[in-house]
């Protein structure tokens, strides 16, 4: 089948179509992890973007069940330079053109993905458009699409990936990955809010002991605190920070009552309630392999990152403090409020794709916990 990207400056790339036909539109992004896309794919920090994937083989491992890191795909399209006409792997479930067609996912294959990702580290993130079959030919109007879709400057996404319900998180980690770290001792009920939370954050917390309830994004702070936690969890999701203005001032609140940590987004958000400001990157951190440096150690972490924004090096933190920064680009990668009890990182500690370097912000977080239970 015939497909096609485009991108809202006219460039175009055409390609072979696999997954779901149809014209979808979002912000095109590039991952550089090697591994891990069906956890890329599941992850609610992409909704609304089209995800090239840097690595030219993709597929190869087929799909699971073990691995998806939410209910479903969240991607907006899928592009790869080549998709493997072979599945073999022994949790295998399935195909990867499959699962995007049942979740009603556009893939694009034999796109010429080193020069699209040359393209978009130069000029920047922009809007685009994928099509598969029907409609994939007429080019110029896709370009007209393209520019017509959401711009993610400004955008609340969390709205759309957040759950409508609470509900108690009781599942651990796999054992053979991760070792059997459950600890028979009941601790603290933390909250967990969800601005589009991954279910390997909540098993790196429920791995140690913790009770773990997780609430909708827009759940007052007061109603949080009627739960008495020990502890709030500020999770990721997709989107500007500094249009989830209710967010912002729930943490706001939240602030010294309960040792607070957050994750990528909520890292964003915890600033934001600080006082301090937040930017739209020209591309974004997106792979298992970004390098961070913890200040206060001197010590090196590789690590998985998913973002588009960073909170600004010149903010106002109203007494918080850089804790970490990315070596790529020396960009805002943790912070830290000591009176406060709340700390942060852009990346992702709990991997999923991703290497294990950061495993001891959970240690700390519920460190943290257990002193104010």
């Amino acid at each position: 089948m015939q497909a096609v990207l485009v991108l809202e400056d006219g460039r175009v790339f055409p390609g072979e179509g696999f997954g779901a036909e149809g014209v979808s539109t979002g912000e095109i992004v590039f991952n550089t992890s090697m591994t891990g896309y069906q956890e890329i794919l599941t992850d609610p920090s992409y909704y609304r973007q089209i995800v090239t994937m840097t690595v030219p083989h993709v597929g190869n491992t087929g799909v699971n069940l073990e691995d998806p890191e939410s209910g479903k795909v969240w991607v907006a399209g899928f592009v790869v330079r080549s998709l493997s006409p072979i599945v073999s792997n022994w949790r295998n479930r399935g195909d990867l053109g499959g699962y995007l067609k049942d979740n009603g996912v556009i893939g694009v294959s034999a796109v010429a993905t080193r020069a699209l990702v040359r393209h978009i580290r130069e000029l920047g993130v922009m809007r685009a458009a994928v099509a598969h079959g029907q409609g994939a030919a007429v080019t110029d109007e896709l370009v007209d699409v393209a520019r017509a879709s959401l711009d993610m400057a400004g955008a609340n996404l969390v709205d759309a990936v957040s759950v409508q319900a609470p509900y108690d998180w009781d599942e651990g980690g796999d054992a053979r990955w991760y070792g059997d770290r459950r600890d028979a001792a009941e601790r603290p009920l933390i909250v967990a809010y969800d601005f589009g939370i991954k279910r390997n954050i909540l098993r790196m917390m429920t791995d140690r002991g913790l009770r773990v309830r997780v609430v909708p994004a827009w759940t007052p702070s007061a109603e949080v605190l009627g739960m008495k936690p020990a502890g709030v969890f500020l999770s990721n999701g997709p989107g500007d920070p500094a249009a989830v203005d209710y967010a912002i001032a729930n943490v706001r609140s939240l602030l010294g009552a309960a040792p607070i940590f957050g994750i990528c987004l909520g890292h964003q958000i915890l600033a934001l309630a600080l006082g301090g400001e937040t930017e739209k990157m020209r591309f974004g951190h997106r792979g298992g392999n970004q390098p961070v440096k913890h200040l206060a150690s001197g010590e090196v972490e590789i690590a998985s990152h998913n973002h588009g924004f960073a909170v600004r090096a010149d903010s106002n933190l109203s007494g918080g403090e850089i804790t970490h920064l990315n070596l790529n680009d020396n960009t805002v990668a943790g912070l830290r409020h000591p009176s406060l009890r709340a700390f942060s990182v852009q990346y992702h500690p709990e991997a999923s794709p991703g290497p294990h370097d950061s495993f001891y912000l959970f240690d700390e977080f519920v460190e943290a916990v257990i002193e104010n239970g």
